[in-house]
């Protein structure tokens, strides 16, 4: 069946994609042999047909393993990063095949999980429906440095650059010019192939907020505009950028880099601010060269299109204030009063960056005022095209980013705040810790005075246990005096216990004078987040999902019944372990009216990079999030799904109480942590270097302090999977019988959106998991009664997914992911079998301080590898 279903998926594989792996393996292969010799590809040859060989049947386990362990280190950690490039580069041609898919689709029609097939069935309701939904639309994607990107930005970078070269390739060029791109093609992957591919010194805060504006640079600044002209176009048919536009900028995209402490102790309140400097810099000068460019471009004269008074009168008061500066625009641009003033706009923003307080805009709000007196002028002298064009879109990005780009948010532990309030209060000497916390507070207010109170007021309080936490915070800025910022506290809520009293905590927040306030200041508009990592890590994946879903379900009733406006903010991974999972479908499963056409998320390491890389991928994207947060607010899916939550209640609670119980019993087992630690690569993974925060927020090497993240990388790396999976076959098993009556279980996943998803989402980590390969990693634990509990709760839920999905095989209805995760195994296996060899090694105790380093190496270049095949990390 694995030979057939393997030959079949290969045989599937679309052309134009077979092609590009072809291309890219054979380059691959001859760099290999150009650096190496003809022995390095042979035994990377050699290794490939073992595993694949194994997979079939045709061969033992053991094959692989011994080949491996034949080696000289050396020459494993050179077959380990051939293994890994070749992950690198097939990763870049499934990229390079879905944009190609995306712009094939792209017929004008309307595509399913499009913005225009949301709008068109929402208007099929009424119009004003449709308007009041649109209305209120917010979309808050907020960047995270939680560690889960393990490439180094170089690598980044060089497979950025052989995509751009696959593009060129299918742009059809000539045959010299074709020559030359592959000619450059064997040069880039031949630099990828030598460049290192761990990073070898630690990343600070700053080097995070630095990786994360190569996505605002390269793709987000740029592919915004086009979002809202998408939804503008299905808003009022093809004539948008003729017209004034019916759309609004709903996205605002924050970010926690350089501002979430909880836990890290190098993010330090001057980098905070360095934070918001470097985030301006680089929003400044990409609006000043996008308003230089359309200044040059919009050559309108005088003649044919008429300045309006206003603008006349803002150029002349421009040329009182910086009379040189405007003449010599003038000089340049006789007759062109538009393109004067925008191109006198540019040099203000240039000016903006520089601090030159004579010419610089006081805040986004100036520009915008100048920005529209030039679309209203166009507009008044019959030039709707330009004044609704470009400019307008222009319009939108001030309008998206201001001039901080990204709304910066602060998170804190609780218990820090605890320890700070007692020695404010006291009066007397206060702890470096203490005076962190305030310093970060007057950063908070300074960053207000400089770019306004929207570019950082949201101060976020992890593991809020009670109305005390956020009150504490409040004091804390009080205690500032005429220096306090405004601030926006809101409750992180994170355990299971947490969840549960999540409503209680804000009818206590309703009592505190400074969040009463700032309810009358913002409309009675209230922000509360939940974690969606932590939880799992608790309960497990099914208790945490349902729990979750609990919650927002009684957060929505709790802020219907107080007239508040409730956003709530999902705080989830990018791993199935810790929320993860398709983006829309999770939209549309959340409790009904927990949405009401306002969606805010975290979006974390890889999770960026693979979202927002592409402008193709991120427009596809962030259309996909619009159409669902869209669809989840109206009233015929939130009635379908409130009917199916009702109806199927029973069941759920029964099948949470079960996947808790089988869960915690097995974490809570003696001794679990260290059996754990020892079958996995969870303390090596500290090494990889993916980011400024340590592993655990103490000392502790408990699995309560062990952070979410590299719970979910270490047990992905073994090939187990467990946090996506674990405890649901018990469950299903006490719902069902074990399997003896299923029809319960089956409806609920034809009916029930969220019972779908955490099903799919489970059968997913399944996929990805490997049992024969996990059992080899448990064997190292020499703890066989765990071993066996493990590998017998993921036989039950394998077989009982199966069951009540209908499917004959996982993922049968996901053809796509399917093929990828089916062919992509066996050279997983190859990189897990190299793993192994250094994990064995160095379990079994290594002397020699030059043979642990060469092991150390190939463990991490696996675990590196590993994370590009299965294209997961935390």
């Amino acid at each position: 069946m694995a030979t057939k279903t393997r030959d079949t998926f290969r045989q599937d594989l679309p052309e134009p994609l077979r092609r590009d792996v072809r291309l890219l393996g054979a380059m691959l292969g001859d760099g290999l042999v150009e650096y190496g010799g003809p022995g390095l590809l042979d035994d990377v040859e050699r290794l490939r047909r073992a595993v694949i060989a194994a997979r079939r049947g045709e061969a033992s386990g053991d094959e692989p393993a011994a080949l491996v362990a034949g080696w000289t280190l050396e020459r494993a950690e050179q077959v380990a990063r051939a293994f890994t490039v070749y992950f690198h580069l097939t990763n870049l041609a499934e990229e390079h095949h879905r944009i190609r898919t995306l712009r094939e689709r792209d017929t004008g029609d309307t595509v399913p999980g499009s913005v225009a097939a949301a709008v068109e069935e929402i208007r099929a309701t009424g119009e004003d429906r449709l308007d009041a939904l649109v209305e209120g639309l917010e979309f808050r994607p907020v960047f995270t440095a939680h560690p889960t990107e393990a490439r180094r930005r170089a690598v980044v970078t060089a497979i950025q650059r052989i995509s751009d070269l696959m593009t060129r390739l299918d742009a059809g060029p000539g045959w010299t010019e074709r020559e030359e791109i592959e000619r450059a093609l064997r040069e880039e992957i031949d630099l990828l192939w030598r460049t290192a591919l761990r990073r070898e010194a630690q990343m600070d805060p700053l080097d995070e907020v630095r990786t994360a504006m190569a996505a605002f640079d390269e793709t987000i600044f740029r592919v915004v505009p086009r979002i809202y002209r998408t939804l503008d176009r299905a808003l009022d048919g093809g004539d948008t950028g003729a017209r004034p536009p019916k759309a609004r900028p709903y996205l605002r995209f924050g970010s926690w880099i350089g501002g979430d402490r909880d836990g890290n102790p190098y993010v330090t309140a001057q980098v905070t601010r360095d934070a918001v400097m470097i985030q301006a810099d680089h929003v400044l000068r990409a609006l000043e060269a996008a308003c230089g460019r359309i200044g040059r471009e919009l050559t309108v004269n005088e003649a044919t299109t008429p300045a309006s008074p206003d603008l006349r009168n803002a150029l002349a008061a421009a040329r009182t204030a910086h009379p040189e500066r405007v003449r010599e625009i003038a000089k340049r641009s006789p007759g062109e009063p538009h393109r004067q003033f925008l191109l006198h706009a540019a040099t203000r923003i240039a000016a903006t960056r520089e601090r030159d307080a004579d010419l610089a805009y006081a805040g986004p709000d100036e520009l915008l005022a100048d920005l529209r007196t030039v679309q209203d002028s166009l507009a008044a002298a019959g030039a709707p095209r330009q004044a609704y064009g470009r400019v307008q879109q222009l319009i939108w990005q001030v309008e998206t980013f201001g001039f901080h780009l990204a709304e910066l948010e602060i998170r804190q532990h609780s218990e820090l705040h605890e320890k700070a309030l007692a020695e404010v209060r006291a009066g007397g000497e206060r702890s470096e810790t203490t005076e962190e916390i305030l310093e970060t507070l007057r950063v908070v207010a300074w960053i207000q005075r400089r770019f306004g109170v929207r570019a950082c007021h949201r101060y976020i309080v992890s593991f809020t246990r009670s109305a005390a936490d956020i009150a504490g915070v409040h004091e804390l800025a009080a205690s500032l005096g005429d220096g306090a910022p405004v601030l926006d506290v809101i409750p992180l809520f994170e355990t299971g216990e947490d969840l549960e009293r999540a409503p209680s905590v804000l009818d206590g927040m309703l009592e505190i004078p400074a969040v009463r306030r700032r309810l009358d200041d913002t409309g009675r508009r209230l922000e509360v987040m939940l974690g969606y990592s932590d939880s799992a890590k608790q309960l497990g994946p099914a208790s945490a999902t349902l729990r979750l879903y609990d919650t927002q379900e009684a957060l929505a009733a709790w802020a219907a019944r107080n007239g508040v406006t409730l956003t709530l903010f999902h705080g989830r991974g990018g791993s199935l372990g810790r929320g993860g999972g398709p983006a829309n479908r999770a939209i549309l499963a959340q409790a009904p009216g927990s949405v009401a056409g306002r969606f805010k998320v975290t979006e974390q390491g890889e999770v960026i990079f693979a979202r927002y890389g592409h402008g193709e991928i991120a427009k596809r994207h962030v259309e996909q999030v619009t159409s669902a947060v869209l669809l989840a607010s109206t009233d015929a899916v939130q009635d379908r799904a409130r009917a199916a939550a009702d109806r199927f209640r029973p069941l759920a609670d029964r099948l949470g109480e079960a996947a808790r119980a089988a869960f915690r019993a097995l974490i809570e087992t003696d001794g679990f942590a260290a059996w754990f630690a020892r079958v996995s690569p969870l303390e090596e993974i500290a090494e990889l270097r993916i980011g400024s925060r340590p592993a655990r927020r103490k000392a502790a090497r408990g699995l309560e302090d062990l952070r979410a993240i590299p719970w979910v990388f270490a047990w992905t790396q073994t090939r187990v999977n467990l946090p996506g999976w674990y405890g649901l076959g018990s469950g299903l098993a006490a719902v069902s019988g074990d399997g003896a009556d299923l029809a319960g279980l089956r409806d609920a996943y034809e009916t029930w959106p969220l019972f779908n998803t955490l099903l799919d989402n489970a059968e997913m980590s399944l996929a990805k998991s490997d049992r024969a390969i996990a059992e080899r990693y448990l064997a190292l634990g020499e703890r066989p009664e765990l071993t066996e509990t493990v590998l017998a709760e993921y036989d039950r839920t394998r077989r009982l997914v199966l069951a009540v999905t209908g499917h004959e095989r996982l993922l049968e209805n996901r053809r796509v992911l399917s093929r990828a995760v089916e062919l992509r195994n066996p050279y997983v296996d190859a990189l897990s079998h190299l793993q192994l060899r250094a994990l064995q090694a160095l379990r079994a105790g290594v002397a020699d301080d030059d043979e642990r380093a060469h092991l150390e190496n190939l463990l991490l270049l696996s675990v590196n590898g590993v994370a590009a095949g299965l294209q997961n990390t935390g």
